[in-house]
């Protein structure tokens, strides 16, 4: 009935696609939107008597019932409170700047998101924190020491898994915290906090929202105090996001099970396709049984990701193979409605210069194996020197 409290997105016995629609929707209201339209505000009226105490809305920067709405439907998804961000990467530069101090110790992924990677060995360790790096799927050091364990899992762009609930259990009894960056997997392939990460942090630009038109991030902690530290570091930098993108994000939410699961199918057909092929090289996708990250992807993750990884020999090759297609984008990110194709070294990844990371689209499945062959096909064998 109207009027009546909606159950939260987390209802047990809801399935992934009812809480993907209903997260983070207000109570029905008669003549009021199911998602109600972005409220653009900078200021808003304050109460002449009692100031910013007298209502919930004082200041755009940290107040904004638009961006409280997508960030109660990403804290249900996630199973934990969320904070948003204007991009991914104000989001873990953000959790890496609220919580580390000089002198501290982080470990981050040897093979993770390189601008993150990047920003540790110019801005954290110039500032005092000490950086160690180590791949994804170790092994591993002691954490004695530790401050922070960030996993990206699976990482971004090899696809390598890390055992979270492993991980954070070793961390936490050297008492240092985790945090994982859930970027590829979706909070409905992963669910890091319930695995014992004190945080998850990711990029809602990529499958989160899956429509290519916004930036976004966000960080999700059941623990008050980490995300008191978050919220205080969002609004002294100002790092949030524009109240349409919000509304933008959270519309899109509502499809995100449908499109993950195509996605997905996608992805299985052409890793069957790929692996075929004597023409490619370094095939990875964690849901494949031959893969190394396969044993613990197929226990951690609740599903497989659109993106798989591999090698076409040089970047000639590459273009070739792009420009034959006629469903395949050249383009960065991934997670989109449109399968796209992203050369990593172009962009200063420490990858290979044939190293493709493929995205799958949503595309009727038949097509884009039918597709992806033929312009592998038209592509021809790499170069002399690949």
């Amino acid at each position: 009935m109207s009027g009546q409290p909606v159950p939260p997105a987390d209802h047990p016995h809801w399935h992934d696609g009812t809480r993907c629609v209903h997260a983070g929707l207000p109570e029905p209201a008669p003549g009021q939107p199911f998602l109600p339209g972005p409220v653009f505000a900078a200021p808003y009226h304050l109460d002449p008597w009692q100031g910013p105490a007298g209502a919930v809305n004082g200041y755009g920067r940290p107040d904004n019932p638009t961006r409280r709405l997508l960030e109660a439907a990403i804290g249900e998804l996630e199973g934990g409170d969320c904070r948003v961000f204007a991009s991914g990467q104000a989001a873990i530069t953000g959790l890496l700047l609220a919580v580390l101090r000089p002198g501290d110790t982080v470990l981050l992924p040897a093979d993770g998101y390189f601008p993150v990677r990047a920003f540790a060995t110019a801005t954290l360790a110039g500032m005092g924190v000490r950086v160690d790096f180590v791949p994804t799927a170790g092994p591993y050091p002691s954490f004695d020491g530790v401050r922070l364990v960030l996993l990206e899992t699976p990482a971004n762009p090899g696809l390598d898994v890390a055992d979270i609930a492993v991980l954070a259990g070793a961390a936490h009894a050297a008492g240092a915290l985790v945090a994982v960056d859930n970027t590829t997997a979706t909070p409905l392939g992963q669910r890091p906090l319930d695995l014992g990460a004190d945080l998850v942090v990711a990029s809602g630009t990529k499958a989160l929202t899956g429509h290519s038109d916004l930036l976004l991030g966000y960080v999700a902690s059941r623990s008050a105090e980490l995300l008191e530290t978050v919220t205080g570091w969002r609004t002294t930098t100002g790092a949030v996001p524009g109240a349409f993108d919000a509304w933008l994000a959270h519309r899109s939410l509502a499809t995100l099970d449908l499109r993950l699961a195509r996605q997905s199918a996608n992805a299985a057909a052409l890793v069957e396709l790929l692996a075929g092929r004597d023409d490619v090289t370094g095939l990875r996708w964690p849901g494949r049984p031959e893969d190394p990250a396969y044993p613990v992807a197929s226990r951690q993750l609740r599903r497989m990701p659109g993106v798989l990884s591999f090698d076409l020999g040089d970047a000639e090759r590459v273009a070739r193979f792009i420009v034959a297609s006629r469903l395949v984008t050249a383009a960065t990110s991934f997670g989109g409605l449109h399968t796209s194709a992203d050369r990593r070294a172009q962009w200063g990844d420490d990858t290979a210069p044939g190293f493709v990371r493929l995205s799958c689209g949503v595309e009727d499945t038949a097509d884009l194996v039918a597709d992806v062959a033929a312009a592998l096909d038209s592509a021809g064998a790499a170069g002399p020197l690949a």
